[in-house]
């Protein structure tokens, strides 16, 4: 259960830093706020390696292309929810982020050569169907089609994050997975950032940096899980999320979730749940995709 309980929590903690995110995207452009986020983390790891010498691990990587794909994924996740989040609810992007298991599965069978028993692809394609379910009335936000465009491009991100996490699962310690995904994205975001530079407030370049904390605490927390767990047992756990998004738009922006919506999150939530239960039981065990 470890596996699952620190995918759980990461989950927990990107939906903190959408909603942050969210928040500051009226006032800032997404090069600036995904830059800070990235300075943070590696100040973070600096501060901690003065403070204890060596925390996290080596730096030195003997897979750099993959770690290099990983930033990629990362910064492509972080700009395409960013971008989508500036239109549409919460509830509405992380819909389109559900297919990110299906993606993952695939990408894993492709790359990694694992193979989820049949069962666990049924259970996924009954959670997308809930998502189905829950856009069926249409697009209730109201946002642009280049607003879900950019939260399908986040998705796709996310999910090669994923399958590279379980690539580097032998690989340990936490620093080099920070170094090399905030670096090498500082690098490429920085001119961009510096060119529409908007001077924040104190309290936004709290906001602005706490982004940073709540990436890096995620980011540990998804290398543990899948440290832990196959792609398989977590992609499905990805379904979690509306909860929190349900949450987030209620509490800040008093957004309620229409029926359609409730009635698609409770499918997807029950073929998560469905899916593990499948993953555990012999029968599945045994079965291939």
């Amino acid at each position: 259960m470890q596996g699952s309980l620190l995918m759980l929590a990461a989950l927990g903690l990107f939906a903190v830093l959408d909603t942050n995110s969210k928040l500051l995207s009226a006032s800032y452009p997404v090069a600036q706020v995904v830059l800070i986020r990235q300075g943070t983390m590696l100040l973070l790891l600096l501060l901690a390696r003065l403070l204890r010498p060596g925390a996290g691990g080596p730096l030195a990587t003997a897979h750099p292309g993959l770690h290099l794909l990983r930033a990629a994924g990362m910064l492509g996740s972080a700009i395409g929810f960013f971008q989508a989040l500036r239109e549409i609810p919460l509830a509405e992007g992380y819909l389109v982020y559900f297919t990110a298991p299906f993606m993952t599965l695939g990408l894993a069978a492709l790359a990694l050569g694992e193979r989820p028993p049949r069962a666990v692809w049924l259970w996924s394609g009954v959670g997308f169907l809930g998502v189905l379910v829950a856009m069926a009335p249409g697009l209730s936000a109201g946002g642009s089609p280049l607003a879900y465009a950019y939260a399908l491009l986040g998705t796709a991100s996310y999910a090669v994050v994923l399958t590279v996490n379980r690539g580097l699962r032998h690989e340990p310690g936490i620093a080099r997975l920070i170094l090399w995904s905030a670096l090498p994205g500082g690098m490429v975001l920085a001119p961009f950032a510096l060119a529409g530079w908007v001077p924040p407030s104190p309290a936004d370049w709290l906001a602005l940096a706490l982004n940073g904390v709540f990436a890096g605490l995620a980011t540990i927390c998804l290398a543990g899980a899948f440290r832990r767990a196959s792609v398989a047992q977590l992609a499905p756990l990805e379904f979690s999320a509306l909860l929190w998004a349900m949450l987030a738009d209620l509490a800040i922006w008093g957004a309620l979730p229409g029926l359609a919506t409730l009635a698609g999150g409770a499918i997807v939530v029950a073929a998560c749940v469905m899916s593990q239960r499948a993953r555990r039981t012999p029968s599945g065990a045994t079965g291939t995709a």
